[in-house]
């Protein structure tokens, strides 16, 4: 059943405009016909369309239900955007089918985009939590300077992606490994550079505030590919700990 996104349909009972043109123009839904529509928050409700309209579909719920993440921690991704503006869209879309909690744009020293259309890439994260049939929308921040997130970052493990091979760095997969030893963390954020990379005094204030250094691996990777490397490692040293 094809999923529509409605952050407030337990209040309101109605579709937003963009999916309520999809309902009844595209796919020419009617009175009757039932629907999935999920909330961004976790909850999925099976619904009855009860006056169809383009701008302003009005349903009424027969059921909900609690759909939570398949992953345990908190994941945030921060990364800096992609000179090419598709490649950022394509890995926020890709982060979102995966399962991620929140990415954060980073403004850095090396940054070649220092602009960037968040609700642009709200828009691409909504379609594919729908398309992985997903209730959860990741939270996308507003392109944040690199010093003020590494400070108020507060996640339980802390990890910065850095090419340079002079500082001591383990792979991700074994830093994250040793923190699954006594219990799964509630919080996990990682940071990726731009393509120019972080620069040494970046990497240098993270670490006083206490990130750790971690690798992906001796492959020069693009920032995009690092980030979903990164994430789906993650992913995956959790679930064969489980």
């Amino acid at each position: 059943m094809i999923r529509f996104y409605a952050p407030y349909i337990a209040e309101t009972l109605t579709l937003p405009e963009s999916d309520s043109a999809h309902c009844t123009r595209v796919l020419r839904l009617g009175v009757g016909d039932e629907i999935e529509v999920v909330d961004g928050r976790g909850m999925a409700y099976s619904c009855r369309i009860v006056a169809p309209h383009q701008r302003h579909t009005m349903v009424e719920i027969l059921s909900q239900r609690r759909e939570p993440k398949t992953w345990t921690p908190s994941i945030t991704l921060a990364v800096a955007p992609t000179k090419s503006v598709d490649r950022m869209e394509w890995m926020v879309e890709k982060l979102t089918e995966m399962g991620v909690d929140r990415v954060v744009p980073l403004l850095c020293n090396h940054s070649e985009r220092r602009e960037l259309k968040e609700e642009r890439l709200v828009k691409i994260a909504v379609s594919a939590m729908k398309q992985s049939l997903k209730a959860l929308l990741p939270a996308i921040d507003p392109l944040t300077p690199f010093a003020r997130y590494i400070q108020e970052e507060k996640a339980a493990q802390r990890f910065i992606c850095y090419c340079d091979k002079t500082i001591e760095r383990i792979h991700l997969a074994t830093a994250y490994s040793s923190s699954l030893s006594d219990s799964t963390p509630s919080s996990v954020a990682i940071a990726i550079g731009p393509e120019g990379d972080f620069s040494p005094a970046e990497v240098e204030e993270a670490l006083k505030a206490g990130w750790q250094p971690v690798s992906l691996g001796p492959s020069r990777l693009r920032t995009e590919t690092a980030a979903l490397m990164a994430l789906a490692i993650i992913h995956t040293r959790e679930a064969l700990s489980s």
